[in-house]
């Protein structure tokens, strides 16, 4: 398969047949390292686990935890508990041997823009730390809440290049960031540029980030692989389905869409 797709490790553990079906299909998991399976699962499961992949020649992404955390916080009580989880997250994410990390900036217009500099500070130094504990693995920042993408360059304009790239989430944009009424997907890529590394893919109507199957929303997906295709900049991709259905449904798009695929890094 072109791309990798998401799967939370706390569902992996409740319901195991979603591992066997990845392994199955051969599907290339970025497993999302939530909170439930920083905290709660044994290191011995995620060895285990890892092992299954691996035997499988499957390889494997990690989205790190982002629930209640926030890596430039101006709270030092909440910045302390956020770089102790991220750390934790990253040792048992390098069991899975991952391509890449998938992390969240967490900027808050309202919280973080009067001390914008030290929200900056504290951020590259808490991602700085994740790099240097796992010193072999790209780190991509994912846009979720936010409205504007500069925070997030800023961020990643004190992050090594070579190592870091931003993760554009397209159903984050269109709900979140209001890209459903101010179309401006294609400023968006053009603001990222080469340091569009990944991208997370899947559809919403605007109103929620519904997490719906390719086609299934409104999301200008023509404009996305559109501008990406002129621009020679060819980022990796998860699909985000939150059910089956919607999987099966992006997995036939691409299917279908092979112009789509060329436009990504698949390697």
């Amino acid at each position: 398969m072109p791309v990798f797709v998401n799967l939370p490790l706390s569902y992996a553990a409740r319901q195991p047949e979603y591992i066997e079906m990845f392994i199955s299909r051969k599907v290339c998991p970025e497993l999302g390292m939530d909170t439930h399976a920083v905290q709660s699962l044994p290191e011995s499961w995620h060895r285990e686990t890892a092992a299954r992949f691996r035997q499988a020649g499957i390889t494997c992404a990690v989205h790190l935890p982002f629930f209640d955390l926030s890596p430039g916080s101006l709270n030092d009580a909440v910045l302390d508990a956020t770089r102790t989880t991220l750390r934790r997250a990253a040792e048992l994410a390098a069991l899975y041997a991952p391509q890449h990390f998938v992390g969240h900036p967490h900027y808050n217009r309202g919280e973080h823009e009067p001390r914008a500099q030290e929200w900056l500070r504290r951020g590259v130094q808490t991602w700085h730390g994740v790099l240097e504990q796992v010193p072999d693995v790209p780190l991509f920042l994912e846009n979720t809440h936010e409205r504007a993408l500069q925070p997030i360059l800023d961020l990643l304009d004190m992050l090594p290049a070579a190592r870091t790239g931003l993760c554009l989430d397209v159903g984050h944009w269109h709900a979140f960031a209001q890209g459903w009424r101010n179309r401006d997907l294609t400023e968006w890529l053009e603001r990222a540029g080469a340091r569009l590394r990944h991208l997370h893919l899947h559809d919403n109507d605007g109103s929620d980030d519904q997490h719906a199957g390719l086609g299934a929303g409104s999301i200008p997906l023509e404009e996305l692989f559109g501008v990406l295709a002129a621009s020679g900049v060819r980022p990796s991709a998860t699909l985000e389905p939150h059910d089956e259905g919607a999987f099966e449904i992006s997995l036939a798009v691409l299917e279908q869409r092979s112009d789509w695929v060329a436009a990504l890094r698949t390697e």
